[in-house]
Order: structure tokens, then C-alpha cells, then sequence
């Protein structure tokens, strides 16, 4: 079977259709397209073999999560498309082209990954050089708005088949035509297009300038090395590839920093201390954030908005996340006084009035 014929294979768009459904049967346009399971799987199998597939424009939302930000998400049944061809085509080859400390979107190397990863490197950084060294640290400006069209399928020109080569080509264009710029945030191909994007400036620091102590999450690259020299060169060249090649700026992130102020990395800050321990701080944007959704929690409660078991898995997973850092102090300050309040009703017999976070 050829790539391309995996991806409309009638069991692997079912697998596709089972997975791009998970924790979303509730909504509307899942439910719509399992009342005719079978016809909308044969429906897309047939169009994907004759090759007059065409996704459907996308509809836009808007997300508050820190940042604000526009997503533009598919219609269910190319989703259901876009899982399988993801998962039979892109996920394979891409995989095993990108650098192994090129995180994101792939399996087993999310953010808790890049942290094991940034955290493992300072401490090698400090048994071979001490604790004085420089970090140099990239980020994209508007990254996902700013990908050029062209220069990404020049990129996947080099992919294998030529079918499925014509559907990435295709997927590209339906975004942004007039512009040429740009990737759907909500799409999963984008995320597979935004981690090869970069890899030629993966390259060039691990091939040409060596640099062993480098991970890049997306579009967020942390350098580590005890010449502060060698950094300014790498930074000139990236900066040269990114603008020419690519079509794409860093922003005012980018900087070379001194190891002892440390660096923002995936939502934390990480410090090198003298002693060679790496400490891992939520980085204060994060902590206005949690701070905020608690008294949102709250309001909601008050209003009989939400309850309290969706208010404790919520908990769960933030504690969750906490525990990843140094954040004993925080949490404590945190959750100790957060206490739930729901004003009691006429004919209540027994008003629930507070529920502190310790018993959650």
C-alpha cells in the first residue's frame, strides 16, 4: 500500500474518524457526522481515491489562553482527514528528519520533555564548564501568521509521493490565497509544517556550529555555550536564513543573555545556580494566570456556573503542572486561602457554604 492509499484506506479513516472524536462526541458536528457514520467515511474515502477532495473553508474563533489569539479550525470531516493523514504519512516522515531535540506535537516530547531536556543540559553544561557561560535565545515573531507559502513547499517538495505531496501543496494554499502567508493554528498538519519549517536553523547549529546544549520548542530556540562569540556568529547566520530563506524575524526576545540571569523556556524560568542545581520557576505571566482563573472558579461557583467536581479536576491538573517545578512556596500561597463560597437558597436544606482547597 502507498502512502497516499493509507490515508484513505476505509480502517485507517475510521481509526482517524475514533480518534478526532475522542472527548468532543458532545459537540454538534460530531454528532451530525456519526448519524451517518459509515456513508461520511465511504463519502471521504471515495473523494480522497479519486482525488477531488477539497476541505471546506475554515470557520474562525477566538481563544484568550494567555494571549489573544484567531483560530481557524476545519469542519469535522476534514479533520477526520487531516488525523489520518498525520498520522499515516506526515507523523512517519517527519519524524525521522527532525532533530531529536526538536519538541512539540510529537510523541512523548511535549513541554515536560523540553524541560527534562533544557533542565538535563544545564546540568552537563555545569560539570564540563562551570557555572559562567551565555544562553542564546530565539523566538519567531508571529510564527504561525508569518510561515511563507512558497518557501514551505519548497520544503516539502522533497517529500516522496507525489499525491500526497499535491494534497500538502493543496492544504497550504487553501489558507490565506491572497497573501500567501500564514498557517491554521487549528489545523494538526500545521504543527508538523511549523516543526520542519525550522529544521535547516536545526542544522546549522548542530551541524555547522556544534552547539551540543541546543532544544527548540516550535518556535522557541534556547542555546547554551561558554563562548559568548560563537553565539553572535550563530545569531547573525540564523538571523541571515530565517530573513531570506524562510521569511521570518525573531522578535525582541531574542537575545544573548548571561547563564546567571537564566532562561524562559515553556512557560518557566530556569536558573543555573553556583552549585550546578537547576531550578525551575513559573514565570510570573503564569502566575497571574492561575491567580485569575481561581477567582474565576469562584465567580463561577458563587454563581452556580460550575461544581465542585469540575472545580477539582481543574485543581488536579494544575497541581499537576506545579509539581514539575519549584513551586512548593507558590502553591502553598496559591490554593491555602482559596476557598469556594455558594450563597445558600430559600428551601436548601443544607446550603453548601464553603469548600477550602485542602479538602480537594
Amino acid at each position: 500500500m502507498g502512502e497516499y492509499e493509507k490515508i484513505y484506506s476505509f480502517q485507517n479513516l475510521y481509526r482517524a474518524y475514533k480518534l478526532a472524536a475522542r472527548s468532543k462526541r458532545h459537540k454538534k458536528d460530531v454528532i451530525h457526522f456519526e448519524l451517518n457514520l459509515s456513508e461520511n467515511l465511504w463519502r471521504l474515502h471515495d473523494a480522497l481515491e479519486s482525488k477531488t477532495y477539497h476541505p471546506a473553508p475554515y470557520y474562525h474563533f477566538t481563544i484568550h489562553d494567555p494571549k489573544t489569539r484567531e483560530i481557524q479550525a476545519l469542519r469535522f470531516a476534514d479533520r477526520v482527514v487531516q488525523r489520518s493523514l498525520c498520522d499515516n504519512a506526515l507523523r512517519p516522515w517527519f519524524d525521522a528528519r527532525l532533530i531529536y531535540d526538536c519538541a512539540a506535537c510529537r510523541k512523548g516530547k511535549g513541554t515536560h520533555f523540553a524541560m527534562a531536556r533544557l533542565t538535563e543540559f544545564m546540568r552537563s553544561y555545569y560539570r564540563r564548564h562551570g557555572a559562567k557561560g551565555w544562553i542564546l535565545k530565539c523566538d519567531v515573531r508571529k510564527y504561525f501568521d508569518s510561515v511563507d507559502h512558497e518557501a514551505l513547499k519548497a520544503r516539502l517538495r522533497h517529500y516522496p509521493d507525489p499525491d500526497v505531496r499535491e494534497m500538502l501543496y493543496q492544504i497550504v494554499d487553501s489558507y490565506n490565497p491572497g497573501t500567501g502567508k500564514g498557517l491554521p493554528m487549528g489545523n494538526q498538519s500545521s504543527q508538523w509544517f511549523a516543526l520542519y519549517y525550522l529544521d535547516g536553523i536545526d542544522r546549522i547549529i548542530k551541524e555547522k556550529y556544534r552547539i551540543k546544549y541546543y532544544t527548540r520548542y516550535m518556535d522557541d530556540l534556547v542555546l547554551l555555550h561558554p563562548d559568548k562569540e560563537t553565539l553572535v556568529k550563530c545569531l547573525v547566520e540564523i538571523r541571515e536564513v530565517a530573513g531570506q530563506e524562510l521569511k521570518l524575524e525573531f522578535n525582541q526576545k531574542t537575545q544573548i543573555i548571561p547563564m546567571s540571569q537564566g532562561v524562559d523556556y515553556v512557560g518557566w524560568h530556569f536558573y543555573l545556580t553556583d552549585t550546578g542545581k537547576v531550578i525551575r520557576r513559573l514565570r510570573t505571566s503564569n502566575k497571574r494566570r492561575f491567580k485569575h482563573r481561581l477567582k474565576l472558579f469562584q465567580r463561577q461557583y458563587a454563581a452556580r456556573q460550575t461544581d465542585l467536581d469540575a472545580i477539582k479536576r481543574s485543581l488536579a491538573s494544575y497541581r499537576g503542572h506545579l509539581m514539575h517545578g519549584h513551586t512548593w512556596k507558590l502553591s502553598k500561597k496559591l490554593f491555602g486561602k482559596f476557598v469556594l463560597v455558594r450563597p445558600s437558597t430559600e428551601g436548601e436544606a443544607h446550603p453548601e457554604t464553603k469548600e477550602p482547597t485542602e479538602n480537594t
